[in-house]
Protein backbone atom coordinates (compact mmCIF):
# COMPACT_ATOMS: atom_id res chain seq x y z
CA UNK A 1 0.00 0.00 0.00
CA UNK A 2 1.28 2.96 -0.86
CA UNK A 3 0.52 4.91 2.58
CA UNK A 4 2.58 2.86 4.21
CA UNK A 5 5.52 2.92 2.00
CA UNK A 6 8.77 4.99 3.72
CA UNK A 7 8.43 8.30 2.33
CA UNK A 8 4.21 8.50 2.40
CA UNK A 9 4.61 7.12 5.94
CA UNK A 10 6.73 9.16 7.36
CA UNK A 11 6.17 12.52 5.43
CA UNK A 12 2.65 12.42 5.71
CA UNK A 13 1.00 9.48 7.59
CA UNK A 14 3.18 10.43 10.56
CA UNK A 15 1.97 14.31 9.98
CA UNK A 16 -1.25 13.49 10.11
CA UNK A 17 -0.85 11.26 13.47
CA UNK A 18 0.98 14.38 14.94
CA UNK A 19 -1.72 16.55 14.43
CA UNK A 20 -4.59 13.91 15.55
CA UNK A 21 -3.22 13.26 18.61
CA UNK A 22 -1.82 16.83 18.81
CA UNK A 23 -5.82 18.11 18.85
CA UNK A 24 -6.89 15.55 21.87
CA UNK A 25 -3.65 16.68 23.63
CA UNK A 26 -4.65 20.39 23.37
CA UNK A 27 -8.05 20.15 23.49
CA UNK A 28 -8.08 18.41 26.63
CA UNK A 29 -5.55 21.30 28.15
CA UNK A 30 -8.11 23.71 27.11
CA UNK A 31 -10.99 22.05 28.65
CA UNK A 32 -9.23 21.27 31.98
CA UNK A 33 -8.22 25.03 32.03
CA UNK A 34 -11.31 26.82 30.32
CA UNK A 35 -13.86 24.29 31.64
CA UNK A 36 -13.14 21.65 34.59
CA UNK A 37 -10.65 23.61 36.67
CA UNK A 38 -13.26 26.80 36.63
CA UNK A 39 -16.34 24.64 37.29
CA UNK A 40 -15.08 22.35 40.32
CA UNK A 41 -14.14 25.68 42.02
CA UNK A 42 -17.96 27.04 41.31
CA UNK A 43 -19.03 23.63 43.49
CA UNK A 44 -18.49 25.98 46.99
CA UNK A 45 -18.72 23.19 49.66
CA UNK A 46 -20.05 20.70 47.48
CA UNK A 47 -16.88 18.51 48.32
CA UNK A 48 -18.26 15.07 47.83
CA UNK A 49 -19.67 16.43 44.20
CA UNK A 50 -15.98 17.35 43.52
CA UNK A 51 -14.23 13.91 44.74
CA UNK A 52 -16.48 12.49 42.65
CA UNK A 53 -15.84 14.19 39.81
CA UNK A 54 -12.64 14.05 40.15
CA UNK A 55 -12.64 10.31 40.71
CA UNK A 56 -15.00 9.38 37.62
CA UNK A 57 -14.11 12.22 35.33
CA UNK A 58 -11.09 14.14 35.80
CA UNK A 59 -8.96 10.58 35.98
CA UNK A 60 -10.46 9.38 32.63
CA UNK A 61 -9.73 12.82 31.11
CA UNK A 62 -6.14 12.96 32.51
CA UNK A 63 -5.52 9.24 31.07
CA UNK A 64 -6.11 10.71 27.75
CA UNK A 65 -4.71 13.64 28.29
CA UNK A 66 -1.34 12.06 29.29
CA UNK A 67 -0.94 9.80 26.58
CA UNK A 68 -2.15 12.07 23.75
CA UNK A 69 0.57 14.15 24.94
CA UNK A 70 3.33 11.07 24.89
CA UNK A 71 1.44 10.47 21.34
CA UNK A 72 2.38 13.92 19.86
CA UNK A 73 5.69 13.84 21.51
CA UNK A 74 6.88 10.63 20.19
CA UNK A 75 5.28 11.24 16.60
CA UNK A 76 6.86 14.75 16.42
CA UNK A 77 10.12 12.78 16.96
CA UNK A 78 9.38 10.17 14.21
CA UNK A 79 8.28 13.31 12.13
CA UNK A 80 11.99 15.41 13.02
CA UNK A 81 14.13 12.00 12.71
CA UNK A 82 13.42 11.78 9.08
CA UNK A 83 16.94 12.31 6.72
CA UNK A 84 14.68 14.36 4.64
CA UNK A 85 13.21 16.96 7.35
CA UNK A 86 16.85 17.19 9.28
CA UNK A 87 18.13 18.45 5.73
CA UNK A 88 15.33 20.70 5.01
CA UNK A 89 14.85 21.84 8.83
CA UNK A 90 17.43 21.38 11.37
CA UNK A 91 20.89 20.74 9.40
CA UNK A 92 22.07 24.07 10.52
CA UNK A 93 25.90 23.19 9.92
CA UNK A 94 25.30 21.46 6.71
CA UNK A 95 23.93 22.64 3.36
CA UNK A 96 20.83 24.98 5.27
CA UNK A 97 21.87 28.00 7.32
CA UNK A 98 20.14 28.87 10.38
CA UNK A 99 17.28 30.60 8.91
CA UNK A 100 13.75 32.20 10.13
CA UNK A 101 12.16 29.04 9.39
CA UNK A 102 14.49 26.83 11.51
CA UNK A 103 14.46 29.14 14.13
CA UNK A 104 10.87 29.35 14.73
CA UNK A 105 10.30 25.50 14.68
CA UNK A 106 12.83 25.03 16.96
CA UNK A 107 11.55 27.24 19.34
CA UNK A 108 7.80 25.49 18.73
CA UNK A 109 9.64 22.23 19.42
CA UNK A 110 11.36 23.65 22.62
CA UNK A 111 8.24 24.57 24.08
CA UNK A 112 6.22 21.39 23.30
CA UNK A 113 9.07 19.48 24.34
CA UNK A 114 8.69 21.44 27.69
CA UNK A 115 5.01 21.16 28.11
CA UNK A 116 5.34 17.11 27.96
CA UNK A 117 7.48 17.11 30.31
CA UNK A 118 5.43 19.55 32.83
CA UNK A 119 2.60 16.81 31.96
CA UNK A 120 4.35 13.81 33.11
CA UNK A 121 6.96 15.42 35.60
CA UNK A 122 4.53 17.94 37.22
CA UNK A 123 0.77 17.58 36.18
CA UNK A 124 0.15 14.06 36.66
CA UNK A 125 2.54 13.22 39.53
CA UNK A 126 0.88 15.89 41.51
CA UNK A 127 -2.57 15.12 40.33
CA UNK A 128 -2.24 11.51 41.35
CA UNK A 129 -1.54 12.80 45.09
CA UNK A 130 -5.66 15.13 44.43
CA UNK A 131 -6.89 11.74 42.85
CA UNK A 132 -6.47 9.41 45.35
CA UNK A 133 -7.03 12.04 48.07
CA UNK A 134 -10.16 12.04 46.50
CA UNK A 135 -10.56 8.17 46.53
CA UNK A 136 -9.69 8.38 50.16
CA UNK A 137 -12.43 10.94 50.98
CA UNK A 138 -15.49 9.04 49.37
CA UNK A 139 -14.30 5.88 51.60
CA UNK A 140 -14.85 7.92 54.92
CA UNK A 141 -10.93 8.31 54.98
CA UNK A 142 -9.23 11.24 56.40
CA UNK A 143 -7.87 14.23 54.10
CA UNK A 144 -4.38 13.96 52.88
CA UNK A 145 -3.04 17.17 53.85
CA UNK A 146 -0.57 17.56 50.99
CA UNK A 147 -3.33 17.09 48.54
CA UNK A 148 -3.91 21.28 48.06
CA UNK A 149 -0.69 21.87 47.69
CA UNK A 150 -0.32 19.07 44.75
CA UNK A 151 -3.30 20.18 43.54
CA UNK A 152 -1.59 23.62 43.31
CA UNK A 153 1.11 22.92 41.92
CA UNK A 154 -0.59 20.94 38.76
CA UNK A 155 -2.34 24.12 38.64
CA UNK A 156 -0.03 26.29 37.40
CA UNK A 157 2.06 23.55 35.66
CA UNK A 158 -1.08 23.82 33.57
CA UNK A 159 -2.03 27.20 33.18
CA UNK A 160 1.72 27.07 32.35
CA UNK A 161 0.85 24.77 29.35
CA UNK A 162 -1.72 26.92 28.03
CA UNK A 163 0.37 30.00 28.25
CA UNK A 164 3.05 28.19 25.73
CA UNK A 165 0.26 26.60 23.57
CA UNK A 166 -0.53 29.34 21.73
CA UNK A 167 2.68 30.43 20.68
CA UNK A 168 3.86 27.06 20.15
CA UNK A 169 0.88 25.98 17.64
CA UNK A 170 2.11 29.47 16.00
CA UNK A 171 4.97 28.29 15.26
CA UNK A 172 3.95 25.20 14.47
CA UNK A 173 1.94 25.99 11.99
CA UNK A 174 3.46 29.51 10.64
CA UNK A 175 7.05 27.24 10.19
CA UNK A 176 5.35 26.07 6.35
CA UNK A 177 2.57 28.54 6.20
CA UNK A 178 4.16 31.88 7.21
CA UNK A 179 7.64 32.36 7.78
CA UNK A 180 8.55 31.28 4.51
CA UNK A 181 9.91 34.25 1.63
CA UNK A 182 8.77 37.10 3.35
CA UNK A 183 11.54 36.48 5.55
CA UNK A 184 14.30 35.60 3.80
CA UNK A 185 16.47 38.35 4.35
CA UNK A 186 17.14 36.96 7.88
CA UNK A 187 20.46 36.53 8.90
CA UNK A 188 21.81 33.27 11.04
CA UNK A 189 22.52 36.01 13.45
CA UNK A 190 19.17 37.16 13.54
CA UNK A 191 18.01 34.11 13.56
CA UNK A 192 20.34 32.45 16.33
CA UNK A 193 19.18 36.13 18.69
CA UNK A 194 15.40 34.77 18.07
CA UNK A 195 15.81 31.30 19.07
CA UNK A 196 18.00 32.53 22.25
CA UNK A 197 15.60 35.23 23.27
CA UNK A 198 12.60 33.26 22.97
CA UNK A 199 14.25 29.92 24.60
CA UNK A 200 15.28 32.63 27.65
CA UNK A 201 11.77 34.22 28.06
CA UNK A 202 10.39 30.72 28.24
CA UNK A 203 12.65 29.40 30.35
CA UNK A 204 11.37 31.98 32.88
CA UNK A 205 8.24 31.84 32.77
CA UNK A 206 8.94 28.14 33.47
CA UNK A 207 11.19 28.31 36.37
CA UNK A 208 8.18 30.58 37.80
CA UNK A 209 5.46 28.18 37.47
CA UNK A 210 7.65 25.65 38.99
CA UNK A 211 7.86 28.56 41.86
CA UNK A 212 11.31 28.89 41.70
CA UNK A 213 11.24 32.95 41.56
CA UNK A 214 9.08 33.26 44.70
CA UNK A 215 7.21 30.07 45.66
CA UNK A 216 3.68 28.73 44.64
CA UNK A 217 1.94 30.63 47.66
CA UNK A 218 -0.57 32.50 46.34
CA UNK A 219 1.17 35.95 47.90
CA UNK A 220 3.49 35.43 45.60
CA UNK A 221 2.45 38.28 43.01
CA UNK A 222 4.58 37.02 40.14
CA UNK A 223 2.45 34.15 39.68
CA UNK A 224 -0.72 36.58 38.84
CA UNK A 225 -0.52 34.95 35.22
CA UNK A 226 -1.56 31.18 36.56
CA UNK A 227 -4.47 32.56 39.25
CA UNK A 228 -7.33 32.39 37.29
CA UNK A 229 -7.92 30.83 33.44
CA UNK A 230 -8.69 34.93 32.36
CA UNK A 231 -5.01 35.86 33.26
CA UNK A 232 -3.46 32.90 31.53
CA UNK A 233 -5.33 33.77 28.40
CA UNK A 234 -4.17 37.35 28.66
CA UNK A 235 -0.55 36.01 29.54
CA UNK A 236 -0.90 33.62 26.61
CA UNK A 237 -2.00 36.21 24.07
CA UNK A 238 0.74 39.00 25.25
CA UNK A 239 3.26 36.43 24.37
CA UNK A 240 2.45 35.05 21.50
CA UNK A 241 2.40 39.06 20.54
CA UNK A 242 5.58 39.65 22.12
CA UNK A 243 7.28 36.69 19.91
CA UNK A 244 5.38 37.76 16.64
CA UNK A 245 6.68 41.53 16.81
CA UNK A 246 9.84 40.32 17.69
CA UNK A 247 10.11 37.92 14.36
CA UNK A 248 8.78 40.97 12.91
CA UNK A 249 11.65 43.25 14.09
CA UNK A 250 14.17 40.75 13.26
CA UNK A 251 13.45 38.71 9.95
CA UNK A 252 11.31 41.23 7.85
Amino acid sequence: MELFSGDYFLNFFMRYLHVLVGIAWIGLLYYFNLVQVPALASYGDEAKARNITLDKLARRALWWFRWAAIMTLGTGILITGQPTYYDNFLNWDGGNSLNAKNAVISVGMIYAITMAANVWMIIWKNQKVVLANAVNVLGGGQADPNAAAAGRRALLASRQNLIFSVSMLWFMVGTAHFYGESFDNATSSDALTYLIVSVVIGAILQLNALGKLGGTAATNKLLWPYESHKNALITSGILWLVLYVFSEVLFA
